[in-house]
């Protein structure tokens, strides 16, 4: 029989075992919702992009009976001849094999090798921005609120003004300034025309050259909306009644501030976790205005074709990101909250 702090310990793995798979179930759900809207939104873009791409055969001078042939070998080559569910059974048939179809407007390529050539491009420019930011934007607003007075004033009005500006309208701002006005970085692309994707230095710094300016125009709206959260949140636990209990016992405003940036960081990382979504979103419109080749690029061309399995391909994998990254941050904030690892495991 198992004494009582082994018998604890079982019953906490239990319960976080049962927690986890709970969690896990709701996940679940959601990715089944959010594949199923992944398949229905792209059809309900008006035009046939089979029409479309026969239309474009036309200029060359076929005739119309092969046309009529190569429209309905088309049609059946990509399932568009079969009822609705019977498409929705087909997707969800495939994907789960891994097959993620073969892209309209680059036919016969495959999607899921045009996502692995765009996605590292996404994710280079994706990772280092949300981390940078909620790290910078932490750090800044926890300073806001611990200085106040004019440092204040002056970072806290900037940050709100940056947050507020639209990706779209950043990215023109420092794209005309930058490259088109002052040519010092590129004006689009993510290396230089006639260069090809290669382990060399002198490639590394072409691309970080035209990595640049994408990487600005997200990163200073980053910091800014991190800065704002951070402040608020620090300007409350400073006036908190354990603050002012820390501050009659004498303990140095070192060590307060410590323990108020702790109690302030947790809503923060929440914020990690979302910032994924709304940063995949900035992605789109960043990598539109500079012609840089990433998932955004791909995703925006897709949409122009009515290429529905470039498009579900892509908001497949944004999906996938955004749910994985607040499904682990949902279970590390247990881990680093004790109170809401008491509510998860129902000690209370």
């Amino acid at each position: 029989m198992a004494s009582p702090p082994e018998y604890r310990i079982i019953m906490v793995k239990s319960r976080f075992a049962r927690y986890l798979m709970q969690k896990f179930g709701w996940y679940l759900v959601a990715f089944f919702l959010a594949v199923s809207l992944n398949f229905f939104l792209p059809r309900l873009i008006p035009g046939n992009p089979v029409k479309v791409l026969v239309s474009q055969m036309a200029t060359g001078g076929v005739q119309s009976d092969a046309l009529a042939r190569i429209y309905d070998n088309y049609m059946r080559e990509f399932g568009l001849d079969q009822p609705m569910h019977i498409q929705f059974l087909r997707y969800f048939a495939n994907l789960f094999r891994g097959d993620l179809g073969t892209s309209f407007m680059l036919y016969p390529g495959k999607v899921s090798h045009l996502i692995r050539e765009a996605l590292p491009w996404t994710v280079a420019l994706q990772i280092p921005t949300i981390l940078i930011g909620w790290i910078l934007g932490n750090v800044l607003g926890a300073a806001c609120a611990y200085k106040g007075g004019k440092f204040d004033a002056i970072a806290f009005t900037s940050a709100l003004a940056v947050s507020n500006v639209p990706y779209y309208c950043l990215a023109i701002i420092l794209l005309y300034a930058l490259a088109v006005h002052n040519p010092i970085f590129p004006v689009g692309g993510g290396y230089s025309f006639g260069s090809f994707p290669e382990l060399s230095l002198s490639f590394l710094l072409d691309a970080l050259h035209h990595y640049t300016l994408p990487f600005l125009s997200m990163i200073v709206v980053a910091i800014g909306g991190q800065a704002i959260g951070m402040r608020e949140m620090a300007l409350y636990e400073l006036t908190t009644d354990y603050v002012h209990y820390s501050k009659a016992l004498g303990l140095s405003d070192k060590k307060v501030i410590r323990y108020v940036f702790r109690n302030a960081m947790l809503p923060q990382i929440t914020g990690l976790a979302i910032s994924f979504g709304t940063m995949m979103g900035g992605a789109l419109v960043t990598e539109t205005v500079f012609s840089y080749p990433g998932i955004g690029s791909l995703l925006f061309t897709a949409i122009r074709q009515t290429d529905y399995p470039l498009i579900q391909g892509c908001t497949l994998i944004i999906t996938v990101a955004v749910l994985l990254a607040n499904f682990l941050v949902d279970i590390a904030y247990g881990f680093i909250d004790p109170r809401i690892r008491a509510a998860q495991l129902g000690e209370r």
